[in-house]
């Protein structure tokens, strides 16, 4: 074994890993203590420093509010020009519409015009197959041929006719009354027996008999007579046949009752069609309209002749003038609200029928008026709206008198004068009597006014 005396062995704590740790020394354990002090007072300082800068700012803030006022936007109200307008949408139309339909049925053969062509009046715009038509009109046609040579005829040979058979038969009774004279005055004498009186007197008989039967058939074929009417009444139901051939073949044909621009067309070419179905619609020419739907909110403020600006919303930018021209007297339950047409002073070249159209009526117009903006106003749906108005550094509160309302601006007529700042009602937090410090803000102006210069109003 070796001697322990002579080789001592030195141990670590590498060598002792379970050995408790070193005692720290005092005087680190103080200067760490001290350090840490100073860190907390440094930290503990700038809170405190910040508190009463925050705390100074605060007061700087609520002296300068309470010497010079709060710092307040308003609007300063002006005098100008005001116009109030009801806005509404609607489309454009024809006074008048014609719905196209056949009075007969049949095939299409012809349909002569295209949706959207200029037509004249008369212009041909259906045809129907109108063979057999055509044949009955010909058939027709040629019986009263038939009936106007037959009455020609009773003119020209039948009249001459009868009279020359009613101047024989006149003729022959002269000749039969000699005759019985004659033979009378023989059988007085002695010379002929009572037999040839008695024939004589037979002869005369037959021969009136024969006059009065042409005088009858010559009356007959007098103007006035039995067989000229016969003959008349005849020709006037061959014409009357021919006239109903013509209008069954009419019925077949469809003609444009007014000019005007095909709007509509549901038929074509071997269509098989019965009478009074819809086949095409017909916007005649004339004056074009404007048919819009008016709340009837605002129904008193509408009149005949008022002024119009519309615009079609394919075409926004380009305006153009109408005016109001007929107002329904009555309203529509369902919708609560009045039809309204108005005619197009100078209809623009791209107007079409149906365009959907936004129309801003001028109702009223004011000029150097007191104006506010809307956004000053309350209790403004209320009957004594009020504002904030600056007066002498301070927020006052004053009722006022309303005239024209619109979306941004508003007319008053008494209570704000012109150049006085009214406050926005936003500010909440300004009170009446607060001192305040007027911040003046540009007046808003109408949002997308339909027409230049013009401030759109709503109902009150």
């Amino acid at each position: 074994m070796p001697d322990l005396n002579q080789s001592p062995v030195t141990l670590t704590t590498a060598n002792l890993p379970d050995s408790p740790r070193p005692t720290p020394n005092k005087t680190d354990t103080s200067k760490a203590a001290e350090k840490v002090t100073k860190t907390i007072s440094v930290r503990t300082w700038m809170k405190l420093g910040a508190a009463a800068l925050v705390i100074i700012v605060l007061t700087l803030y609520v002296l300068r509010n309470l010497l010079l006022g709060t710092p307040t936007n308003v609007y300063a109200a002006t005098s100008g020009e005001l116009v109030q307008s009801v806005v509404a949408s609607g489309r454009v139309i024809s006074p008048q519409r014609v719905t196209v339909a056949l009075q007969g049925s049949g095939r299409v053969m012809r349909v002569a015009v295209a949706e959207g062509q200029v037509v004249e009046a008369g212009q041909l715009l259906i045809e129907l197959d109108n063979t057999d038509n055509r044949a009955s009109l010909a058939q027709a046609s040629a019986g009263v041929a038939q009936a106007q040579a037959k009455v020609q005829q009773l003119g020209e040979l039948g009249q001459p006719q009868a009279q020359q058979e009613l101047a024989q038969a006149q003729a022959t009774a002269l000749q039969a009354r000699k005759s019985l004279d004659r033979n009378r005055d023989l059988v007085a004498q002695g010379f002929v027996s009572q037999a040839a009186v008695d024939d004589a007197q037979r002869a005369v008989d037959v021969a009136a008999s024969q006059v009065t039967s042409a005088q009858a058939q010559a009356k007959t074929r007098t103007a006035g007579g039995s067989e000229t009417l016969l003959a008349q009444a005849e020709l006037g139901q061959a014409i009357a046949g021919q006239q109903l051939a013509r209008a069954k073949l009419d019925q077949g044909l469809v003609y444009a009752p007014n000019a005007g621009v095909l709007i509509s067309r549901s038929v074509e070419v071997g269509d098989i069609v019965q009478p009074g179905k819809a086949l095409m619609v017909l916007a005649a020419s004339g004056q074009m309209q404007l048919l819009i739907q008016i709340d009837e909110k605002n129904l008193s403020k509408i009149a005949l002749g008022q002024k119009a600006y519309a615009s079609a919303d394919a075409f926004a930018s380009q305006r153009f003038d109408a005016l109001v021209a007929y107002i329904n007297p009555g309203v529509d339950a369902a919708r609560g609200s009045v039809e309204v047409k108005l005619n197009i002073v100078n209809p623009p070249a791209y107007l079409r029928q149906d365009m959907t159209v936004s129309v801003d009526i001028e109702t009223a117009r004011r000029t150097a008026t007191v104006v506010i903006a809307s956004s000053t106003l309350e209790d403004a749906a209320t009957g004594k709206p009020w504002v904030l108005v600056v007066r002498d550094k301070r927020a006052v509160k004053q009722f006022v008198t309303l005239g024209l309302r619109g979306d941004t601006r508003v007319e008053v007529l008494q209570g704000v004068e012109k150049g006085e700042g009214v406050i926005l009602k936003s500010k909440l937090g300004i009170k009446d009597g607060q001192r305040v410090r007027a911040q003046v803000q540009a007046v808003p102006q109408p949002s997308a006014p339909r027409a230049a210069g013009k401030d759109p109003m709503g109902p009150p």
